[in-house]
C-alpha cells in the first residue's frame, strides 16, 4: 500500500545525508579559513561604514530592497526524482501531505537564510532608527509569515505552463515584498500594513481560484530540483568528485577570437582542449567572473593599502583553488586517452592556461586599485599578484595534482 508519509521521510532523510557527506567535504578545506578571513574582514568595513550613516540614511528602503529578494525567491523542495512523472502521477492526488511537508521544511531552511539576513541588515537600521534592536523578533516573526505566503504562491505558480506567467509573478511578487517591508521598517500605520495583508490574500485566492482544478506539472517540478541539486553539486565539485554532476556547456563564439592564439600543433593539443573547456563551461567561466567581480569591488571600496594587497591574494588564490577541477574535468572520457601526445604536455597546458587566468585576474585588480590613484599600491598589486599566481601554479596547483 503506497504510503506518502514513508515516502517523504525517505526522500527528505536521503537528501539530507547527501548534503552531510558532501559538508564534511567543503567545511574540512583549508579554503573554510580563508573565507572566514573574508567574512570577518568585511564584517569590520561594515561596521566602520555604519558608524558614518547619518540619521537620515534611508536604511529602511535598502533593507527592503534586499529583503524583498531574498522573500520573492521561495522555491519549494520536493525532492522529487525524474522517474516520478511516471510512477507519481497517478498518485497525484495522495500525495496533498507529501507536498505539505515540503512546503514546511522550504519554510524552515529559507527562514534561517531570512533570520542571517536580517540578522546583518539589523545594525544598520539600528545605527539610524530609535527603535534599536528590540524590534527584531517582531520584524523576523512578520517576515517569516510574509514568507510562508511567497511560498504558497509560488506553489500555485507551478499549476502553470506560461513562461509570462512566471515572469510577472516575480515582479508583482517582489514589487509588494518592498512595499510591505519598506512600511513594516519605517512603522508605518496598521492600517497600511493590514491593506497591503489584504492585497496579499486576494492575490493567493485568484491564483488559487484559477488553478485548484489544474493538474501539477511535474516535468518541471522536476527540472527545477535537480537545478537545484545541480548548483550544490557544482560546489562540492570543487572539494571531492561528485559523480551525480552533469556538464552544462555553452557554445559562446563570441569568445573564439581568443582561441586563435592556439597553434593546431600536436604538443598543443591540451591548450586547446583546456581553453575550449573554460570558455565554453558555465563553473569554470561563470566562477572565474563571479570571483573577479566581487573581488575588484572589495578592492574599490578597501580604503587600506595592505588591506587591498592581501584582498587580491585572496581572490587569486580562490580562484586557482577552485580551478584545480578543471584538470579532471575529462578524466571519464576513454577517448582523451587515445591522443598521441604525452603526459608532461598535459600539464604544461593546464599550468600555462591557469597561469594566464590568474594572470589577467591579477592585472584587473591592479587596474581597480589604478582608478583609485593608488598608483604606488597597484603595482604591488600586480607584481604581487603575478608571483603569487606564478608560484600557486608552478608549485601549489602542480603538488596538489599529485597528491
Amino acid at each position: 500500500m503506497f504510503d506518502e508519509k514513508k515516502l517523504w521521510k525517505d526522500r527528505a532523510v536521503h537528501r539530507l545525508k547527501e548534503f552531510g557527506v558532501y559538508l564534511r567535504y567543503i567545511l574540512n578545506g583549508h579554503l573554510v579559513v580563508v573565507l572566514l578571513f573574508l567574512i570577518g574582514t568585511a564584517a569590520f568595513y561594515y561596521q566602520e561604514w555604519i558608524r558614518t550613516l547619518s540619521p537620515d540614511f534611508p536604511a529602511e528602503i535598502i533593507i527592503a530592497l534586499i529583503i524583498g529578494l531574498f522573500l520573492t525567491h521561495s522555491p519549494v523542495f520536493t525532492f522529487l526524482l525524474e522517474a516520478d512523472q511516471v510512477f507519481l502521477i497517478p498518485l497525484e492526488t495522495r500525495l496533498k501531505g507529501y507536498f505539505s511537508r515540503s512546503g514546511l521544511i522550504s519554510l524552515v531552511f529559507q527562514g534561517y537564510i531570512l533570520l542571517m539576513v536580517l540578522a546583518v541588515l539589523m545594525p544598520m537600521y539600528a545605527h539610524v532608527s530609535a527603535n534599536g534592536f528590540q524590534s527584531f523578533f517582531i520584524f523576523l516573526l512578520v517576515l517569516l509569515a510574509i514568507k510562508a505566503w511567497n511560498l504558497a504562491v509560488n506553489w500555485r505558480i507551478h499549476y502553470f505552463v506560461q513562461q509570462s506567467v512566471f515572469i510577472w509573478d516575480m515582479f508583482v511578487r517582489y514589487f509588494i515584498n518592498v512595499i510591505f517591508t519598506f512600511l513594516l521598517f519605517n512603522n508605518a500605520n496598521i492600517l497600511f500594513l493590514l491593506l497591503v495583508v489584504f492585497i496579499l490574500a486576494f492575490y493567493y485566492r485568484s491564483f488559487y481560484v484559477r488553478t485548484k482544478k489544474m493538474g501539477l506539472k511535474w516535468d518541471l517540478l522536476i527540472a527545477q530540483e535537480e537545478k537545484r541539486m545541480a548548483s550544490f553539486y557544482r560546489l562540492a565539485n570543487l572539494f571531492t568528485d561528485v559523480p551525480k554532476l552533469k556538464d552544462t556547456v555553452k557554445r559562446r563564439k563570441w569568445l573564439d577570437i581568443l582561441m586563435k592564439s592556439i597553434s593546431f600543433s600536436q604538443n598543443r593539443t591540451y591548450h586547446y582542449l583546456f581553453a575550449r573547456t573554460f570558455l565554453r563551461s558555465s563553473d569554470y567561466l561563470g566562477l572565474f567572473i563571479r570571483l573577479t567581480v566581487i573581488g575588484a569591488v572589495a578592492l574599490y571600496f578597501i580604503s587600506f593599502g595592505w588591506g587591498q594587497i592581501i584582498f587580491s591574494l585572496l581572490f587569486i588564490y580562490l580562484t586557482g583553488f577552485q580551478l584545480l577541477p578543471l584538470w579532471n574535468h575529462h578524466q571519464n572520457k576513454l577517448w582523451i586517452d587515445l591522443y598521441p601526445v604525452s603526459h608532461k604536455h598535459k600539464m604544461a597546458a593546464f599550468q600555462s592556461i591557469l597561469k594566464i587566468i590568474l594572470f589577467i585576474q591579477s592585472i584587473l585588480f591592479a587596474m581597480i586599485v589604478l582608478i583609485k590613484g593608488d598608483w604606488l599600491f597597484s603595482l604591488v598589486v600586480l607584481f604581487s599578484g603575478l608571483l603569487f599566481s606564478y608560484l600557486f601554479v608552478i608549485v601549489y596547483s602542480k603538488k596538489r595534482l599529485k597528491a
